[in-house]
């Protein structure tokens, strides 16, 4: 397939920003420049519009196998192909849990059937995620695994925790660690501060998560191997990964839209779709993500798209499961943020493209140059929508996002040359 892509104003790592023609021909760049004539293939417009490396979420759960009835690799995919994802790596607890080379098959050769972007396996770290016995790594890494996670289970044994670190470095692949002491988290369902002290409900302290941060960026410095800390969301958390990166230790993490976008104070209005793990924190907290985004510190934004069906997830709040989704609301919020001026424009595509495709080991993705994979997210940074229900292309509809008016969408995205998503109108 040749498509030639005129006009649109490039953000991308190594290119200076400014207007240019891509050529694309089997699902490759062929050709980068100004005035490309092309009379074979097809011709988009893209005057006035922002075209990006193809975004990368590197946290989602796609429910597939075993709860379809939330999502599946097809829905998942069309979901983040309308957000302007052209790949998504999906967790590992599904069911039967993805910890073992069957399922990894599984996800891949589903993945390559009905999925209208790239679908990326995560394998479990422990078999069933049960935190005690590691799982077949080697095995997953055959069948296409770019990383290995027990995300929602921490593993609280620290052996276990090194001998995985060292293990998937062989492999040179990172494990992704949910990092929650859940001895301290215990019951709760809410920030312990404001957010309980008012509610009345039980708090989840700042503590938890930086006690686990803290371990696991320790082990990682002993074993020399990589490891990326997933939907970072307090000050000290922010503050203990930045002492260690000063340390050169191979420690990388990210941070949701929803804690850029919310605080606990949302926590008010009872309504389970403002339940997440780790849970919104405090105003300080946000600021302190803001700053290590601008920094470095924090190095992607990433969904952690949790779909629930409305039969659980719309019950009260204590009884609801945490997760939301993310995968059609993430770009607004980065639109937002650059608005704002908390990261600049040319940060987007680091945080969005090029980091998760270095963290899973994507090569020649994350960036738009001559001969790098055709994985392209054209965005409209200036049409305002409303993200109602009828908009959703996920099975589930649990997002906090819901009635909100947003303003930033993608017009186009292609992943791996090939359109998957494209609205002439905006």
């Amino acid at each position: 397939m040749r498509l030639l892509l005129k006009k649109g104003r490039v953000i991308s790592p190594g290119i200076k920003d400014g207007e240019y023609d891509i050529l694309i021909e089997n699902g490759r760049i062929k050709r980068i420049d100004k005035g490309i004539s092309e009379k074979k293939g097809r011709v988009i417009n893209l005057r006035g519009l922002l075209t990006f490396p193809g975004f990368i979420d590197i946290h989602t759960h796609l429910r597939d196998p075993g709860w379809e009835y939330k999502e599946d690799i097809e829905s998942g995919s069309k979901a983040g192909a309308w957000g302007g994802f052209t790949a998504i790596a999906c967790m590992a607890n599904t069911n039967p849990v993805n910890d073992n080379p069957s399922v990894t098959r599984y996800i891949r050769e589903k993945a390559k059937e009905v999925a209208v972007i790239k679908v990326l396996p995560v394998g479990a770290v422990t078999k069933g995620l049960k935190g005690e016995e590691l799982s077949e790594m080697g095995g997953m890494y055959k069948e296409g695994a770019v990383a290995f996670s027990d995300d929602g289970n921490y593993i609280t044994n620290s052996t276990v925790m090194r001998r995985a670190l060292e293990y998937s470095g062989i492999f040179d692949l990172p494990i992704i660690s949910h990092p929650e002491d859940t001895t301290l988290s215990g019951e709760g369902v809410v920030n312990e501060g404001i957010s309980s002290l008012i509610s009345g409900m039980k708090g989840i302290p700042p503590e938890s998560e930086e006690i686990a941060v803290f371990r696991d960026a320790t082990l990682c410095a002993l074993t020399k191997r990589r490891l990326h800390l997933t939907h970072i969301s307090t000050k000290g958390s922010v503050e203990i990964i930045r002492s260690f990166k000063k340390k050169n230790v191979r420690v990388t993490c990210d941070v949701t839209p929803h804690h850029l976008f919310f605080t606990e104070k949302e926590v008010f209005r009872f309504d389970p779709n403002f339940k997440m793990k780790p849970p919104l924190r405090s105003e300080e907290d946000r600021d302190a993500l803001f700053k290590g985004l601008a920094d470095g510190t924090i190095d992607m934004i990433a969904t952690d798209h949790a779909p629930h069906d409305k039969a659980t997830k719309e019950v009260e709040f204590n009884f609801a499961p945490f997760g939301v989704i993310g995968l059609q609301t993430a770009l607004p919020v980065v639109l937002h943020l650059w608005r704002e001026g908390v990261i600049k424009l040319q940060d987007i595509p680091v945080k969005c493209s090029l980091n998760p495709a270095r963290l899973l080991g994507l090569k020649d993705w994350g960036v738009i140059k001559e001969n790098a994979v055709a994985s392209i997210t054209v965005v409209n940074p200036d049409v305002e929508w409303v993200f109602t229900e009828d908009l959703i292309l996920s099975k589930s509809s649990n997002s906090p996002f819901l009635g909100m008016k947003l303003k930033g969408r993608a017009v186009l995205t292609i992943s791996e040359g090939r359109i998957s998503y494209y609205d002439e109108k905006i």
